[in-house]
Parts: C-alpha cells; structure tokens; sequence
C-alpha cells in the first residue's frame, strides 16, 4: 500500500481515513496506468466488510487483477493491522501475468514458508511480495532468501521508506532473489531503483531440484 499515510500506525479503525485511504489508492492507480508500463504489481486497501483489505493486484497494460488479499496480520506497536483488517477473499492462488505464472505474498505472509512453496508446486515463476516493514531488514532478506529456495521461484520485494507522522520508521530495502535462492539485486538509499534480468527457465529446471521435488510423506 504505497500511496497515502500508515493507517496501522493508530490501534483506533477510522471509517474516514480508511476510505481516504481507498481514495487515494484509486487516484494511484490512475498514475501508474498514466505511466503506460507493461506490468505492475503493488497492492492497496479495498473496502472489505466493517474494515479493510490489503490486497494484491496486478496490473497489465492498465487492466486490473485482484492477485491475493493478505491473510496474516501483525498486532502490536506501529502494526495495529488486525484493528484495521481482514480478508475477504481467501487464497493464494497464482496468476498468469506478462508471460509468467505469478503469486504475492504481501509483508508478513513472506515468514511463513509453506505458501511460498505452494506456489512453486503449483508452477509459479515469480514471488512478488510488497512490504511496509521497518529499518531492520536482515531477517527480511533471510525469508525472502528461504522462500525462493523452497519454492524454486524469483521472490521480489520492496518496502516503504522513512517515518509517517510519528509511526514506525521503514527502511527501504528492496531485493531480487534468483530461484536457487542468491541475490540478484538490491535498492539502497543511495540507489532506490533495481534491475535484474528475469528468465524463467530458471524458475522452470529449479522444481525438479533439492529441495523443491521433496515430498511429504505422509502427506497432509
């Protein structure tokens, strides 16, 4: 959610401020269709019962997709977001977007290892996972490193930077890992723009390897 101020940051759900939330994220989507790019993935608040939902989206030469509404939410100090939301649509499941196969796992679903690798198993390439996290980045990178390596897929990530009206601080810190796990690339606050190469052939070979062709006996 890129656009407009950290609701979670107030342990108080506002009706006014989440749908000014939900406006500002649809004035953002206008500008990122304005930018005419192929693909873009990111997620916003949609109005979801009594509260609101973090979702997912893809958005291919201007055309909307609902990708994946976020199901695992943090409660405490700065990150009051189970005052603030809920899912409205279960699931993970991927998408066919821009030549890929394509799931999300958004901020704190990125922890929990057993999604990132039902997403390789269901053929995904590519594992896009936008955070709002804080300065402390080091286990951040650990998951997303974990995740590409469980599920054999390129996991993509990035995060708001600095402070919002005395809520937590982000620290920036996005990242690109290969299937196999190694980084590809990074962003800095000196560099805020990173760019990798993306085959997914990689992706492809690296579900027939350890340990993505594991299975577990006896299954679930």
């Amino acid at each position: 959610m890129p656009f407009g101020s950290w609701l979670a940051s107030s342990p108080n759900y506002n009706v006014e401020r989440a749908q000014e939330s939900v406006r500002i994220h649809e004035e953002g989507l206008e500008a990122l269709r304005a930018l005419e790019l192929p693909l873009v993935i990111s997620s916003r608040p949609v109005i979801a019962s009594d509260r609101l939902a973090n979702e997912a989206f893809v958005l291919e030469r201007g055309t909307y997709r609902c990708l994946h509404q976020k199901h695992f939410f943090p409660a405490e100090e700065g990150w009051y977001e189970t005052r603030w939301f809920t899912t409205s649509t279960p699931g993970f499941d991927s998408i066919e977007a821009g030549g890929l196969r394509i799931g999300a796992l958004i901020c704190t679903e990125l922890m929990f290892n057993e999604r990132a690798r039902g997403y390789g198993r269901a053929g995904a390439h590519f594992i896009a996972v936008p955070r709002a996290t804080g300065q402390s980045i080091a286990e951040w990178k650990t998951a997303g490193a974990m995740a590409a390596i469980v599920s054999g897929c390129y996991v993509v990530s990035s995060n708001r930077v600095g402070s919002d009206f005395g809520g937590p601080i982000f620290g920036g810190g996005g990242y690109a890992f290969a299937p196999d796990g190694s980084l590809l690339c990074e962003s800095t606050a000196g560099s805020s723009i990173a760019v990798f190469t993306l085959d997914k052939q990689p992706a492809e070979e690296q579900k027939s390897r350890y340990p993505i062709y594991v299975d577990e006996q006896p299954p679930i």
